[in-house]
């Protein structure tokens, strides 16, 4: 299958090319820059110059594919609804260029739309009150191109999504900690994230890719429920700092980000029970309290790459997880 990705020069995405590109599929990669063309071509992809805002490039590229991915994402998280018109807008490029084609089409989500203090499954409905209820928009405009003969899915990414080069929500959790000299969770932080490898994710963009019906929504998890807290005590135990309770206000100062707490305060615990059965997927890398073992998270350029993301504030930023 010829691929057409966005988004496969960021975070996540670099492991999802590979993934495609070991399979014996051809990629080629949405770049609108020399030296995001570049990290596509060292991955076997075929560069395709543009930007999530050039609507032509984006229908180029899915004309000339058997099946498109798409991943980026990005904008001034200060202004959710400029978030949610890029994306939609690329989002209806791209499904409307493969309208009537039968051809899949595969979008990206996070799991923090579902509705939290519960375990949320993939068939439960997005919940418009979400702290990620700007990527609902994009999940809807996709999945109705199912009935528009398109081969049309989302994944919910955890947002966690480990591995080397992380610098997602956790790199941002240690960078506190080794600015304070304490490791901190909110409350008794028994509230739960989902978390998955990167590989395992990058497994599951494939599997849909090849298989998954038209209008399936995936969640892309491989742990159910981590606890804030077991994070927290690992940072600590590698650190050597202790650990400690903070409220949400308390948080948001130790973090240098309100965001950042309020995420963090968040218990959003997914299952990925139906995606795995549906696609035959297994979940089978490390976990992410393993992970902090034994990936970079430690080294002072994660701590350094964090800060640069989440200190000075949460506004524009262009990336490809979710």
């Amino acid at each position: 299958m010829h691929v057409f990705v966005t988004g496969g020069s960021g975070q996540t995405g670099p492991t999802v090319v590979a993934e495609l590109v070991a399979a014996g599929h051809t990629v080629t990669g949405l770049a609108r820059s020399d030296a995001a063309a570049a990290r596509l071509e060292a991955l076997g992809a075929t560069p395709h110059r543009g930007c999530l805002e050039d609507l032509d490039s984006l229908r180029g590229g899915a004309e000339a594919a058997d099946g498109v991915l798409h991943m980026a994402y990005g904008g001034d998280y200060a202004d959710p609804d400029d978030l949610i018109r890029r994306d939609r807008a690329a989002i209806e490029a791209l499904g409307q260029t493969l309208a009537g084609s039968g051809k899949p089409f595969v979008s990206t989500s996070g799991t923090l739309v579902t509705k939290a203090d519960r375990v949320s499954a993939e068939q439960d409905a997005p919940d418009p009150d979400s702290v990620a209820a700007f990527r609902i928009a994009g999940e809807q405009a996709c999945l109705g191109f199912a009935e528009q003969g398109v081969r049309s899915s989302v994944v919910r990414l955890a947002p966690t999504v480990h591995g080397p080069g992380d610098y997602g929500f956790v790199p941002a959790l240690i960078a506190a900690a080794r600015r304070a000299g304490v490791s901190a969770y909110i409350g008794d932080g028994a509230n739960r994230w989902p978390a998955i490898h990167r590989a395992d994710a990058a497994r599951l963009f494939r599997l849909a890719l090849e298989k998954a019906p038209p209008g399936s929504v995936l969640h892309g998890a491989g742990e159910s429920a981590v606890t804030i807290r077991s994070i927290a005590e690992q940072v600590a135990r590698i650190l050597g700092i202790p650990t400690a309770s903070l409220t949400l206000e308390q948080a948001a100062e130790h973090l240098g980000n309100p965001f950042l707490a309020k995420f963090f305060s968040l218990d959003v615990p997914v299952s990925s029970e139906h995606t795995q059965a549906l696609l035959g997927w297994t979940p089978e890398h490390a976990t992410l309290l393993e992970d902090l073992e034994t990936s970079d998270y430690f080294t002072p350029q994660a701590s350094i790459r964090a800060e640069e993301i989440w200190l000075p504030h949460h506004g524009t930023n262009e990336h490809s997880r979710s």
